[in-house]
């Protein structure tokens, strides 16, 4: 019991931010109808500005992470309006690629402007009382852990409401299921992905920012939370906005239960072995529906 506890804590705090990206990730293809390929890159680049003024400006990791979530949704409004807004005629395949050129593009600013250093990105929450972490039938879970675990489910609950209860909401929902006649019956479907890319954006940040602390602020950073993100956007399904957030959890869960019970060295690509069987035999994946076209 101690051990399945200690599971579920390491996988609750890696999965908040797994599930980030992969929200952040699902709002873009939901409704601009592309991957966006640099999703982790600008995460990255947002570490950066954050400890920046953190280091030189604002003295402080809370003013520090405002303002690289403000920069996160001011790139991602510029992403949309200079960038594939001017693509408009561009196919599917072609904006993937200019995105793509985005990654390209901010890996090169990045050590321009902040040199190739790795930086260090202190805790939220380093200790209350005399200790770091809590305590639950011996099993322990850091308090920037819980931190993570509450920031992550709040900002998802709130999204959430927004897009079910919300005209906001109605009309994002309206541009998933079909643009154009969404166009036709006057919703604003610029203003629509111009804020799933700014909300992206800083989805983005707050996932760089969490996993900062123990990974560092390097160019690569936020490498293997895309591709898990993106891996939990075909295990959860397309066609929602919370069957993503569920395959970033299962993910996390399922890639420690098998590193830990089955091998350190071949637990986790045994995990992605099943989950390419899973696909294989339900490609729409968990919460998705099969799409039948009338001829």
């Amino acid at each position: 019991m101690e051990t399945i506890l200690q599971i579920l804590f390491n996988s609750l705090e890696k999965g908040s931010i797994y599930a980030l990206a992969a929200l952040g990730i699902i709002l873009i293809i939901r409704t601009s109808f592309t991957v966006n390929f640099a999703f982790g890159r600008i995460g990255m680049f947002t570490a950066f500005i954050t400890v920046y003024f953190m280091n030189h400006i604002l003295s402080s990791i809370w003013l520090g992470a405002v303002v690289g979530i403000i920069s996160a949704i001011v790139i991602g409004l510029i992403v949309d309006m200079v960038v594939l807004r001017h693509a408009h005629k561009v196919d599917i395949i072609g904006k993937q690629i200019v995105t793509l050129g985005l990654i390209i593009i901010i890996s090169g600013i990045t050590p321009l402007l902040f040199g190739i250093n790795p930086f260090h990105l202190p805790k939220f929450i380093n200790y209350v009382g005399q200790s770091d972490s809590l305590t639950i039938m011996n099993a322990s879970i850091e308090y920037n852990g819980l931190f993570t675990v509450g920031i992550g489910l709040i900002f998802m609950v709130c999204l959430f409401f927004f897009i079910q209860k919300t005209k906001w909401g109605l009309a994002v929902r309206a541009t998933a299921s079909n643009e154009p006649t969404a166009r036709l019956m006057g919703v604003p479907t610029k203003i629509v992905t111009m804020s799933a890319w700014a909300i992206a954006g800083a989805f983005g940040a707050l996932a760089a920012i969490m996993i900062a602390p123990s990974v560092n602020v390097k160019p690569d950073m936020m490498d293997s939370i895309q591709v898990i993100a993106l891996i939990a956007c075909v295990l959860g399904g397309f066609q929602t906005f919370y069957g993503p957030v569920i395959g970033a959890y299962l993910i996390a869960f399922s890639r420690n239960v098998f590193t830990y019970y089955i091998s350190s060295v071949w637990g986790e690509s045994l995990m992605y072995v099943l989950i390419l069987l899973f696909i294989v035999f339900r490609p729409q994946g968990l919460i998705g529906k099969k799409i039948v076209k009338k001829v």
